[in-house]
């Protein structure tokens, strides 16, 4: 695949200026030069495949070839609302979230969140989701929504969807929910889980409640296996 770069602007066929932190990483860091093809998107699906023209310091040139729209995106909307981890495991879980086909990521706060995400981190998770883009050849970009507190996100009436909490119990382990047909949302605790009134809270309000299995994961691990079980057999 050519290298690939996201523009915030329409896209159509015909010739295209480049500029910005995208033209120095095609001519400096990926030194791109004229006569090469690369691809261009800006989040509406589709994907542009593009010829370079003329490389400058600040600004590249391109013809834009064509319009193509590969499907790569799951068949039905999954949100993903979890708590923030440490450090750079943040990013490790944007990343793969995206990588995985996830629709929207809600930064959560809970009772025993020790991360208080703060809506300035916002720029910065979503310039994650184009990075991870980029390298996976997703078009559309997974959505950053606002910072929400549980007890206010859990009893938001949605009807149409299914929710899936994250804890551990003895009802129900994590399997192969088969086609899924509906939108989605999962649900994934701090640091030592939900507390008990909070998985009450959630049960009360319509979700469901399943288990990742005997041991304790981190949070990013256990988004990462709840959203491959939930899409393994769904891709298209």
């Amino acid at each position: 695949m050519s290298e690939r770069f996201y523009v915030n602007l329409p896209l159509v066929p015909g010739p295209f200026l480049l500029e910005g932190p995208e033209a120095h990483h095609l001519a400096a860091v990926s030194r791109i030069r004229a006569g090469a093809e690369v691809r261009l998107f800006n989040g509406d699906g589709r994907e542009y495949p593009a010829r370079v023209t003329h490389v400058a310091k600040r600004e590249v040139s391109v013809e834009i070839l064509r319009v193509e729209a590969p499907a790569r995106e799951l068949p039905f909307t999954l949100e993903v609302a979890a708590s923030m981890p440490k450090g750079d495991r943040a990013q490790f879980l944007i990343e793969k979230l995206t990588e995985l086909g996830v629709t929207t990521f809600v930064p959560l706060v809970c009772h025993r969140s020790n991360v208080h995400p703060r809506e300035s981190k916002r720029e910065k998770l979503e310039r994650w989701v184009i990075e991870a883009s980029k390298q996976c050849g997703r078009n559309v970009l997974m959505r950053i929504e606002d910072v929400a507190e549980w007890q206010s996100y859990v009893s938001r009436l949605e009807v149409d969807k299914m929710r899936i909490l994250a804890h551990p119990c003895k009802e129900k382990k994590i399997g192969n929910p088969g086609a899924i047909s509906r939108p989605l949302t999962l649900a994934i605790g701090p640091e030592g889980g939900f507390t008990e009134d909070e998985v009450a809270l959630g049960v009360a309000s319509g979700w469901e409640t399943v288990s990742l299995g005997p041991r304790i994961l981190r949070v990013e691990t256990a988004a990462l296996v709840l959203v491959a079980a939930v899409t393994s057999c769904n891709e298209s």
